[in-house]
């Protein structure tokens, strides 16, 4: 029996897309993306914070379109199929890596901030809605 899988993250661009292509002229555009949980410790009441990285690959269309309207800090959610890939790092210490080839990408806005078009598009005030 054939398996599926279909990985969803929500989070911030961490650095800026980096676009190339391959020999054969395909587009592929690389980026990272953090995904972090807020949380409070029980024991201490502390307020902790976790991220995960996740690198992201975008392919042909979706990488020319990610490229000109991707930025850093950004919220963004990219689904699509992930891999993990383990490794030793500089300091000898095992590690591991978190991959997304994506299939759908959707911009969210920006990091502390709502979506801002440059005013085109998103009504400001409820009022505003046509509904």
């Amino acid at each position: 029996m054939a398996g599926y899988q279909y990985t969803v993250i929500i989070g911030n661009v961490g650095r800026e897309p980096e676009m190339r292509y391959t020999q054969s002229g395909v587009a592929v555009c690389d980026f990272s993306v953090a995904v972090s949980r807020n949380w409070t410790d029980r024991n201490t009441n502390e307020r902790r914070e976790e991220t995960t990285w996740f690198k992201v690959s975008a392919w042909r269309g979706l990488a020319e379109t990610v490229n000109q309207y991707v930025h850093k800090g950004m919220q963004i959610m990219v689904a699509g199929r992930v891999t993990a890939s383990a490794y030793i790092g500089q300091d000898g210490e095992a590690r591991a890596s978190l991959e997304i080839t994506a299939q759908d990408i959707q911009f969210l806005g920006r990091r502390g901030e709502a979506y801002d078009d440059g005013g085109g598009g998103q009504p400001s005030e409820p009022e505003d809605l046509p509904f």
